[in-house]
């Protein structure tokens, strides 16, 4: 897997401070631009969403390469429907070896489970080969691959939208895979716009409390989460 930030909006705090003043400003947005300075600009964010108005930062947007991922993984993150995707397409690329899938680590770590795991991988590659041979089109083909096929996928989303999809998919209960994504893109998007994503992450180090009741990981510390995502 690999998770790498292509392109974001310049200036994306800059930006997003400007936007913040503009309803409240007599003067223009581009003069107010111009005399913004990135710590007025973090401090003007962090009042005004503290206020709950986070529309301000759906002007900045952010694009990133997600590679190497499975099926199972983009047919979750596509759920999040306020973002652009451009997805590998399985009509071009072919998956006749196993390297051409995502193992879990729980399968991973299970010998027996692993060899049953690559058996069948190697059967479904097998029988894909079998149906190219016999003239069968890669898209019609492609109906015995599995959820584990990886997959590359480019996903654009603003600021906005970033922060709600850290609070579902960085949270224990979110599927392994995605949470991993979101970890990584989360770590990447502070380093460049920080006050666009503070306190960004699972609904609890927001809300202070986890928000899902009795579905609630038993191991779950909320205090200990607040300080690992404060520290990214």
């Amino acid at each position: 897997m690999k998770v790498k930030l292509l392109r974001f909006t310049a200036d994306p705090e800059l930006l997003c401070g400007t936007a913040a003043l503009t309803s409240t400003k007599s003067g223009s947005p581009s003069e107010t631009f111009e005399k913004m300075d990135l710590e007025h600009a973090r401090r003007v964010i962090k009042r005004v969403t503290g206020y709950g108005h986070a529309s301000v930062i759906e002007h900045a947007s952010f694009t990133f390469s997600l590679e190497g991922v499975s099926r199972a993984m983009t047919h979750q993150l596509v759920r999040h429907r306020i973002a652009s995707y451009t997805q590998q397409s399985q009509r071009y690329v072919t998956y006749d070896t196993i390297e051409k899938y995502v193992t879990p680590p729980t399968i991973e770590r299970n010998i027996e489970a692993k060899r049953i795991f690559d058996d069948a991988l190697e059967k479904i590659s097998e029988t894909y080969r079998k149906l190219l041979e016999r003239g069968i089109p890669k898209e019609d083909a492609r109906f015995i691959l599995p959820n584990a096929a990886k997959t590359n996928i480019i996903v654009t989303m603003n600021a906005r939208e970033l922060r709600h999809f850290f609070n579902l998919r960085c949270c224990r209960r979110s599927q392994w895979e995605i949470r991993e994504v979101a970890m990584e893109m989360l770590k990447q998007v502070k380093n460049v716009a920080p006050s666009l994503f503070e306190n960004a992450g699972p609904s609890c180090v927001e809300l202070g409390y986890c928000p899902e009741g009795k579905m609630k990981p038993p191991e779950c510390d909320v205090n200990q989460i607040k300080n690992k995502f404060q520290n990214l």
